[in-house]
């Protein structure tokens, strides 16, 4: 649901006068002490930086109301921050070492967090030490946001992919979404032949040039484009080879379709084009855009990749979560942070509704809410089992040259789809990265 994640890519560092400019929307506010105020609780301001007011910023508005009930003194200030203008601000005052100007908490794609730990680890606080129970967030999240043991980071909203089919065209096909659980991706290539040749309906869609599918099966085996040191390991990835395998061939035999564009991709199975998306948890928004097709959709785990140890039916694709900065507040967010999205139910079931934001943090599977039926997924209870699913995602390593390595990895695999050796063109991208390394 977190749109911008979609899109996500480090910004350029800007010439440092204009990026010291674009810091003009930095903390004003007092510093937090945190200490207790006269009426009990504690009392301060917390300065927080977050884009999209109908999700993040939604969301840490009614945190805040949620935390003041037993700390009244305590203000919440949310400064709208776009994600690019987030990376830009961070790095700039890095450099600068204009720390003073962070605010104390602030929101951070996961795909970027440890490449902004590893360059910038002065902007960050250790969480390690707070009260916040890593445990109950899948291994999977937390470890964006771990660096050499350490935790700098708390998951917020969850990036769990989901297989999303229409049941009305898999019945006409003469299935159900049971058949879709719990496969490989051969499996599901023999069935997408059979729901395409008796329904002429593709099963998914996607867009030409973006690695989200991939990464997506790469994550489900814990695989990665680099290893536990961050070299590349693109040339001769076995994992990646049979991921572009499964994928040319679902492109080849018609059972998904490229468009041009992310609208293109959404329109596809709004307009009833394709018949299924396979995407993280947050495409649900999408998806029931189209209120024409209330209870024609289910949702189910992933295919796992045949021949490939350690493959699951399980990954993810997007998320983000809540950095602290290293100013004198630290024990005042870590306390905010703990006690909402690492402690509230009450949070989780407010925001659900209304932003669709599906919590990471694991005690929320037991929330009745949670457990509701959905009428527009056939009465599923998807929240809960988008939280189940999420126990069981394989840790996947970003590293500092994630988007660099997923770029060149993209650029490779339109070459494969065009006719060029796959080991060919993994090697030419190996060497993109290692060229972007120096």
């Amino acid at each position: 649901m977190n749109k911008l994640r979609k899109f996500a890519s480090l910004t350029l560092v800007a010439p440092l006068a204009f990026a010291l400019a674009a810091c003009g929307g930095g903390p004003t506010t007092p510093s937090a002490t945190g200490a207790p105020a006269s009426g009990g609780g504690k009392s301060g301001t917390l300065t927080v930086w977050c884009w999209d007011p109908a999700f993040n910023i939604y969301a840490m508005n009614e945190a805040a109301k949620i935390y003041a009930k037993d700390n009244p003194d305590v203000k919440v200030n949310v400064v709208e921050t776009p994600w690019d203008d987030v990376q830009t601000k961070l790095t700039t005052l890095a450099q600068s070492k204009a720390t003073d100007q962070l605010p104390d908490i602030f929101l951070m794609q996961n795909n970027a967090f440890q490449k902004n730990v590893i360059n910038y680890p002065e902007l960050f606080s250790d969480f390690s030490k707070s009260a916040v129970d890593f445990n109950q967030f899948p291994a999977g999240v937390t470890a964006y946001s771990t660096v050499d043991g350490t935790h700098f980071g708390l998951p917020f909203d969850n990036g769990t992919a989901i297989t999303a089919l229409r049941t009305d065209v898999l019945k006409e096909a003469g299935m159900t979404i049971d058949d879709f659980t719990d496969i490989t991706w051969s499996d599901f290539i023999a069935k997408g032949k059979q729901v395409l040749a008796k329904t002429k309906k593709p099963l998914l869609s996607g867009t030409a040039g973006s690695g989200d599918m991939i990464m997506m099966m790469l994550q489900s085996a814990g695989a990665s484009l680099f290893d536990e040191a961050g070299n590349p390991t693109i040339s001769g990835n076995q994992a990646l080879l049979k991921a572009i395998d499964v994928y040319n061939e679902m492109v080849k035999s018609g059972i998904l379709v490229e468009v041009n564009s992310w609208d293109e991709y959404v329109g596809s199975f709004v307009n009833s084009n394709v018949a299924g998306t396979i995407n993280g948890v947050w495409i649900m928004g999408s998806l029931q855009k189209a209120t024409d097709q209330s209870g024609k959709w289910a949702i189910t785990n992933l295919p796992k990749l045949n021949g490939v140890p350690g493959a699951t039916n399980y990954s993810a694709n997007g998320g983000s979560s809540w950095a602290i900065s290293p100013n004198a507040n630290q024990e005042l967010a870590a306390d905010f942070l703990s006690k909402t999205f690492a402690g509230s139910k009450e949070l989780y079931e407010t925001i659900l509704p209304s932003s669709g934001a599906v919590a990471n943090w694991l005690p929320m599977a037991e929330s009745s809410v949670y457990a509701e039926p959905q009428e527009f997924f056939g009465g599923q209870p998807v929240f809960q089992k988008v939280i189940e699913f999420s126990k069981q995602v394989p840790k996947n390593n970003t590293g500092v040259y994630y988007y660099e390595g997923r770029d060149a990895m993209s650029a490779a695999v339109t070459k494969i789809l065009n006719g060029t050796d796959p080991n060919t063109a993994l090697d030419e991208a190996q060497k993109t990265v290692e060229f972007a390394m120096k």
